[in-house]
Formats: structure tokens, C-alpha cells, sequence
């Protein structure tokens, strides 16, 4: 899951060098933790947050396959 959401982010980002994510958790709860680059986060987040909420959904879908549960935070950059 830690790999579809990176790849999903890095083709969305002008940084792609940057997108940092980082899987919490184990068993069937995940948490996946996503930083960009501060120019990028608006690509990621979207209008009104539709991206980031795409990107959840997709992620979520992932997870039920697996029989997980996983959430997506996106970290405010430094």
C-alpha cells in the first residue's frame, strides 16, 4: 500500500524527489503518513481537499483487499 501511494503521489508532484511516506502499524490497522515538498502540497491536497480524498479512497480500497484498514495523514512540511 506504502508503494501505490507513493507512486500515485510522485506522478502527481513537481518534487517527486521529496514525497516522503512512511507506513505505521501493523496487524490489520495501518497508517500511512505522507510529507511533500511545501511547493507540492497543493497538488496533493486539491480543491476543497478532492485529491487527498481520491487518494484515501484508493488507498482504502487497497487496504480491503488486503483485509486491512489503513488512513492517509499528510504531514504539514517543514
Amino acid at each position: 500500500m506504502k508503494e501505490l501511494i507513493e507512486y500515485v503521489v510522485k506522478s502527481l508532484v513537481d518534487h517527486p524527489d521529496e514525497v516522503q511516506v512512511t507506513q505505521l502499524g501493523s496487524g490489520s490497522r495501518i497508517r500511512i503518513e505522507l510529507s511533500v515538498s511545501k511547493d507540492d502540497m497543493g497538488r496533493v491536497i486539491g480543491k476543497g481537499g478532492k485529491v487527498a480524498n481520491s487518494i484515501r479512497a484508493l488507498l482504502r480500497v487497497a487496504a480491503e483487499r488486503e483485509g486491512k484498514q489503513a488512513t492517509l495523514d499528510v504531514v504539514e512540511p517543514e
